[in-house]
């Protein structure tokens, strides 16, 4: 106990482009010169023109009126709600993204290094301190096992920290400098197991498709036809132990399946990665995997050789921990660094699963899906200011996250407010409690229906009442 109120008590003191997908997006006009110095801070040129671009789209929007709320919404038959109470479902015009940066505040996209630094050095002071408190204080006995999954819950939560770090480099938020940037997000990703490279282009191609059926990358859902097997999981334990018990049982084998195994399924199997690049592999970027449709190959080209690259600082990292049990024993490198680890990658799972899915968050396919529609399928949740501090708000500002990845984690929040308050029809942010948003996306997502234009989860029972029309 000391050691997680020492942990916690610290804690509280202290798309444009994108290197990953190997082309550029698209960018505002008058901002590639400002991308031609390593040194100089990207700053979309578009400013200031949101009054325009909103008159706009609200024109659009009235010059296309919707006959009724089931004309709006679609056929919402055993369809649940969440607390979005539909918001996503709601059939609408989306902005460009000239209108939501025009929108963003001036600074949205300055990154100083410094500051990306700082954030590092406070992450990775908490981790190490965290394992040093507990190396110091905590008895290697089994009689502390319950004091040692304390320490393993506040060490991996702090720990997450150093992850989004590490993240935000491989997405270019971090700094300028470009050598800074991939020394400090390999650094990290590696000493948490993660093939930095590797992850880094997996992780773009998520973004690049985010809510696509079948191009999406990471929590992409069963359709009911590929989910029938899945289905019939459900249906054999309800039978077996009653409709809600078995509902019940169900539940927590997908919480636990996806938080402890999830993770590693999706490195090494590509375990809910998009359909048309079949079984995929995080550390071998050839047959038997990436099996992938023609031009759908996860690792193509030069990203072959940055596989290996990762693969490099994992066989190292993997000798530092064979060392660290041969010269204190398995069980006291397992106790100080696994343990953590695995709750690292049950809060990473947590939060990709929660940040593209709920019951009445849509997927798109073909000409329905367009980027920013799929980035404003990207919720953002109440993670309370802890884990906020802790893990750098990759929860509680996610939507500008997928409107622009390149967006340093501190400018998130104005960008946040200031997305929400132009397009309160399109930002999604859903108020409910963690632990009853996890239970009711575990219980309630497990297939998609193709309803007109969108795919929707119909795991409820009868039509929800919908919110009243303003």
């Amino acid at each position: 106990m000391f050691v997680v109120k020492a942990s916690l008590a610290a804690a509280l003191a202290c798309s444009v482009v994108d290197p990953a997908l190997g082309f550029m997006a698209p960018m505002p006009a008058g901002s590639a010169a400002r991308l031609s110095s390593p040194h100089r801070v990207h700053t979309p040129a578009v400013r200031r023109a949101a009054p325009v671009g909103l008159s706009s789209l609200r024109a659009t929007a009235a010059a296309n009126p919707t006959v009724g709320t089931e004309d709006a919404y679609g056929d919402l038959t055993n369809v649940q709600l969440s607390g979005l109470n539909g918001l996503a479902l709601k059939e609408k015009v989306f902005p460009s993204k000239k209108e939501v940066f025009a929108a963003m505040p001036e600074n949205t996209w300055d990154r100083d290094t410094k500051i990306s630094l700082m954030y590092a050095a406070i992450s990775t002071a908490l981790t190490l301190g965290a394992g040093a408190l507990a190396w110091m204080f905590i008895p290697l006995k089994l009689a502390f096992l319950p004091v040692w999954a304390l320490y393993w819950y506040a060490a991996g939560t702090i720990a997450t920290g150093c992850w989004v770090v590490a993240h935000e480099c491989g997405h270019g938020a971090f700094s300028n400098n470009k050598f800074i940037q991939d020394a400090v997000g390999y650094v990290l990703h590696t000493a948490l197991l993660v093939p930095y490279f590797s992850w880094q282009r997996s992780h773009a191609v998520h973004h690049s498709k985010t809510n696509h059926l079948t191009e999406g990358e990471t929590h992409v859902p069963y359709t009911m036809e590929t989910g029938k097997k899945t289905l019939a999981k459900k249906a054999f334990m309800q039978k077996l132990f009653g409709q809600k018990l078995g509902a019940v049982i169900y539940g927590a084998v997908r919480v636990v399946s996806h938080l402890v195994f999830g993770w590693p399924a999706y490195l090494l199997a590509g375990v809910t990665g998009g359909p048309v690049r079949g079984v995929t592999n995080h550390f071998i970027p050839v047959k038997p995997f990436s099996t992938g449709e023609k031009n759908t190959e996860l690792f193509p080209g030069v990203w072959k050789k940055k596989v290996w690259l990762s693969d490099v600082g994992i066989l190292a990292m993997g000798g530092l921990l064979a060392a660290w049990a041969m010269n204190f024993g398995f069980w006291h490198m397992a106790a100080l660094y696994l343990g953590p680890l695995a709750v690292t990658n049950c809060w990473l799972v947590l939060y990709t699963w929660l940040q593209h899915t709920d019951v009445d968050v849509p997927h798109y396919e073909g000409e329905n899906w367009g980027f920013l529609k799929g980035a404003f399928m990207s919720i953002d949740r109440p993670y309370g200011p802890i884990f906020d501090f802790l893990h750098h708000r990759i929860g509680s500002t996610h939507v500008v996250h997928h409107i622009d990845c390149t967006i340093p984690h501190y400018r998130a929040r104005a960008a946040t407010d200031a997305v929400a308050k132009a397009f309160p029809e399109h930002y999604l942010y859903d108020p409910t409690p963690l632990p009853q948003a996890t239970w009711r996306v575990a219980t309630g997502c497990i297939a998609v229906e193709k309803r007109g234009p969108k795919w929707v989860f119909v795991q409820g029972e009868g039509t929800p009442k919908l919110p009243a029309a303003s």
